[in-house]
């Protein structure tokens, strides 16, 4: 499920159809950057992530990379586009569920491995 969230996330609203929140997300931060380019790039990033969690190389490095790209995703959001967090499917409510899925993965590693 951790896998299909990043590979749906990175393949639809990205490179797709490429979403006008994440455009907006992209501009936030003021730094210039073209959406256009960079969103696209997120979500090929996201697509190999997703990948690789569902194809289990580098054990759990991927788990916990994408626990922390959720962090600072929401983080972002927070400074950025603050006005994000209080809009339907956000990301609170789908970082927060995802983020928890991450920590459960780690857990269950960790305690199969022991």
């Amino acid at each position: 499920m951790l896998a299909f969230v990043f590979i749906y996330h990175g393949l639809v609203p990205k490179l797709l159809f490429l979403s006008p929140v994440e455009v907006q997300m992209v501009e936030a931060a003021g730094l210039g950057l073209n959406a256009q380019v960079i969103s696209p790039l997120a979500g090929a990033a996201e697509v190999l992530l997703g990948l690789l969690i569902l194809s289990g190389w580098f054990g759990r490095w991927p788990v916990v990379a994408a626990g922390f790209g959720l962090v600072g995703l929401l983080g972002y959001v927070a400074l950025f586009a603050p006005m994000l967090l209080i809009e339907a499917f956000n990301p609170v409510s789908t970082n927060l569920p995802v983020l928890l899925l991450c920590l459960l993965i780690c857990h269950l590693e960790r305690t199969a491995d022991s």
